[in-house]
């Protein structure tokens, strides 16, 4: 592969963000207000009654951070909102790459509890630069739409490129992914919707019933949150008495989960459709999803799957997509899917028909992947006693922080959720702190990859000072 060479591709050839405008709008060069508000399940979730948990707030900052991976997703004509500005090295290091950024629309204040949505809808000056942003007919397109952003349209004349929150609250519960699957005649894991305390406790005994494990799920849960395992009947018993008291407490049994069993497997998928605003089906790509504990920590392209695996996927795909169609949805949608390890596809686990981490690798995969080599998205935990320069961090990554055109190589997709623990802070005293480097790998094969990772994994190792916590 190496000996194989091609014309450099710009970022104004790029297709896949050209793609979509052209799906939810008609037009392939209209000009969108990104809002990459990656929080949006909790506006969802608040009138559904999950497990008990304590639901903790520790990687907050860093969420909010997230934020930025719409730098390299959105094209240099566009905007993107933020509660902060980028990092002024990552942004020239994202032009270097031939991507481009997007303009910065920043708020008043960085943003609270209520996200960078809330934030905008505090900021003034910022309300007036979107007015004259509508008056040029630009979108907001956020990851997906709460209450909030319908708010900010309304306040701006912002038109949405997106269908309205009450919509994007429907479909995006695993309930409705459980029956939705059932209905189409797509393959599901066995399992249970469960809306009241009695029918968890059925769902339990029937589930436990074989001495399998069984996970349960909050309708409105994301990366691990809301998730338990129970692999027993004393844990199973534990659950239910929290459930209980809660609902003697509140006077209330509602309850919004699922509960699934733990099927073996050789592998999670991820892959990703587009439903345009007249109900036409563009299945865009299948990806191997890196999963732990139910928190997703990165993809590998492409899938090692059979042709005829792929087919299935594809023909999920276009179900589901009118399905969604039928119920007011179009915009993309993120489907986890997977391989058991008896090579059957389950195709549906959860919907997610809203932008997701797949979503913000578009632009990158699609400039620097070769067509015939691999690419590993993922993040790095860091563990730092001193937040980190972006000039450090690149000196320390040395010829890897080079644009990886036709050669093994990485691209840094969010560089803000590093420090964002570290900021969160708020001035006081310095402690040691959980960051993230958030790239994008790219090699000739599964083995090139392998080896890149080890590489980027040793270079970031000097800033890891300290023992990480358990």
């Amino acid at each position: 592969m190496s000996g194989i060479s091609r014309a450099p591709r710009s970022a104004e050839g790029l297709s896949s963000t050209k793609d979509l405008k052209e799906a939810l709008t008609g037009d392939r060069a209209a000009r969108f207000v990104w809002l990459c508000n990656f929080e949006v399940e909790h506006r969802w979730a608040r009138a559904y009654t999950g497990i008990p948990a304590v639901r903790g707030s520790a990687t907050a900052a860093t969420v909010q951070r997230m934020e930025e991976l719409g730098a390299l997703l959105a094209e240099p004509g566009d905007h993107l909102l933020l509660d902060r500005p980028l990092d002024a090295h990552y942004r020239r290091y994202a032009e270097r790459t031939g991507l481009g950024a997007p303009a910065e629309l920043v708020t008043r204040a960085p943003a609270a509890e209520g996200g960078t949505a809330a934030a905008v809808l505090d900021s003034p000056e910022l309300l007036d630069r979107l007015r004259a942003l509508a008056r040029d007919g630009a979108f907001l397109m956020p990851m997906g739409a709460s209450d909030r952003e319908r708010r900010v349209t309304e306040l701006t004349g912002l038109r949405s490129a997106v269908p309205d929150a009450a919509v994007y609250e429907h479909v995006n519960s695993k309930i409705y992914s459980r029956r939705t699957a059932a209905e189409l005649g797509l393959r599901t894991i066995p399992g249970f919707c469960c809306e009241t305390a009695g029918q968890l406790r059925h769902a339990l005994e029937e589930g436990l019933r074989e001495g399998q494990p069984v996970i349960v799920k909050d309708a409105y849960g994301v990366s691990g949150r809301g998730l338990v395992v129970l692999d027993s009947r004393k844990k199973a018993d534990q659950l239910l008495r929290m459930v209980d008291r809660r609902a003697r407490k509140t006077g209330d049994d509602a309850l919004h989960v699922v509960v699934e069993a733990f099927l073996p497997k050789r592998f999670d998928l991820n892959y990703q459709f587009t439903v345009d605003r007249h109900g036409g089906v563009r299945l865009d790509f299948v990806k191997e999803a890196l999963t732990a504990g139910g928190v997703h920590l990165g993809h590998v392209m492409p899938a090692d799957l059979t042709a005829a695996q792929r087919d299935e996927l594809a023909e999920a795909a276009e179900r589901l997509g009118k399905r969604l169609f039928a119920d007011g949805f179009f915009g993309i949608v993120g489907v986890d899917a997977l391989l058991g390890a008896d090579d059957l596809v389950y195709p549906v686990l959860e919907i997610n028909a809203r932008l997701n981490m797949s979503s913000y690798q578009g632009r990158v995969t699609e400039l620097f992947g070769r067509s015939d080599g691999a690419a590993l998205a993922k993040h790095y935990p860091l563990r730092l006693s001193a937040p980190v320069g972006f000039p450090a961090l690149a000196e320390a990554l040395g010829p890897l922080a080079e644009p990886p055109r036709d050669r093994d190589g990485l691209v840094v997709t969010c560089f803000g959720t590093v420090n964002a623990q570290a900021a969160a802070a708020d001035g006081e005293a310095p402690a040691p702190f959980d960051g993230r480097l958030y790239a994008v790998l790219f090699a000739a094969d599964r083995a090139g990859l392998a080896a890149l990772d080890r590489r980027v994994t040793t270079a970031l190792s000097r800033f890891d000072t300290t023992e990480r916590t358990p």
